[in-house]
């Protein structure tokens, strides 16, 4: 989608050479600290001034290819290769790091309408199939409440997968605006109709000791307008939410899960240049829920999650 907003509204467009199908390789990479708790909307700010909050430190990098079986079909491949530390201040306590590819997907796009449109706008939509490439139970070394040394799992926040397979819906949209804007909106369900993986947790509760497998989101729009003097070059600001649901669209949703989302504002920079193409969006959060999971509800309690700011997303595309 960021290729055909670029290409739609430079002055390279006309010669129609960038709606021919192509084979592309992007390489995309996202950096998130989150370290500030909440329950619900709520801020924990207790946790700050007492020092006792838990941070995580992501960096998430993917490997995607795509390959036109026509001008309106696709296929697509994904794999995230991820690198991850958490400071655990609860037994097992210890400073854990997690570093793996992460589950592989493979699917298809199509383009609802034969690009080139005569609206200079499209829609597509896509299927693909995630495969558990990923360890869900990674380890490292820790202490139990005693202090005795042990090796314990990791928490399900830096796991690398999630040991169960499922699928995704996607779709992309965009559409020309007035004075060279561009419209544009993309969203990803992931199904995992697996409740629970069996991996533990340490958790004493009811309900809570071993991880759930849970639905993620992620749903984006705003406009793109392209840059005077200087081209290739496109300014978007827009919106974001991203999260986990409380209820798996299909399957059970017991097990340990943190659900709730974050809604961002999200800025960035395309910028098109032959056959390369570079983005970069920092999004910041300007509101965070963690809910309360099928646990929670059971146990009449109300957990807590760390959320970032903000994330820096980098992505390179290149047309062959």
């Amino acid at each position: 989608m960021i290729g055909a907003i670029c290409s739609s509204g430079s002055e390279s467009a006309s010669d129609g050479k960038s709606h021919l199908p192509h084979f592309e390789l992007s390489l995309g990479y996202r950096y998130q600290s989150s370290a500030r708790h909440f329950i619900g909307t709520n801020e924990q700010t207790q946790r700050e001034l007492n020092h006792n909050q838990i941070e995580n430190d992501y960096h998430l990098f993917d490997i995607s290819v795509s390959y036109p079986l026509s001008r309106r079909w696709a296929i697509d491949g994904s794999l995230p290769i991820l690198v991850a530390r958490r400071n655990q201040l609860y037994a097992p306590k210890g400073i854990y790091h997690v570093e793996g590819i992460g589950d592989m997907t493979l699917g298809a796009h199509a383009w609802i309408f034969r690009p080139p449109t005569e609206s200079g706008g499209n829609v597509s939509l896509g299927l693909s199939l995630k495969f558990p490439t990923g360890r869900a139970n990674s380890t490292d070394r820790a202490v139990t409440s005693a202090g005795q040394p042990i090796i314990a799992t990791a928490d399900q926040s830096i796991q690398a997968g999630d040991g169960a397979w499922g699928f995704a819906l996607s779709t992309q949209a965009f559409r020309p605006f007035y004075l060279r804007t561009m419209l544009y909106f993309s969203g990803a369900y992931l199904f995992n109709p697996q409740e629970t993986n069996g991996v533990p947790t340490f958790r004493t509760r009811p309900h809570e000791g071993v991880m759930s497998v849970s639905d993620q989101y992620l749903f984006r729009g705003g406009v793109s307008h392209k840059i005077p003097k200087i081209r290739g070059l496109f300014g978007t600001i827009g919106g974001r939410i991203e999260g986990v649901p409380v209820h798996d669209a299909f399957g059970g949703s017991d097990g340990f899960r943190r659900p709730g989302y974050a809604i961002s504002v999200d800025p960035g920079l395309m910028y098109s240049r032959r056959a390369y193409t570079f983005a970069v969006n920092v999004p910041w959060a300007v509101e965070r829920n963690r809910r309360r999971s099928v646990p929670d509800t059971y146990n009449h309690t109300a957990g807590d999650a760390a959320f970032a700011d903000y994330a820096l997303i980098l992505g390179m595309t290149r047309h062959f």
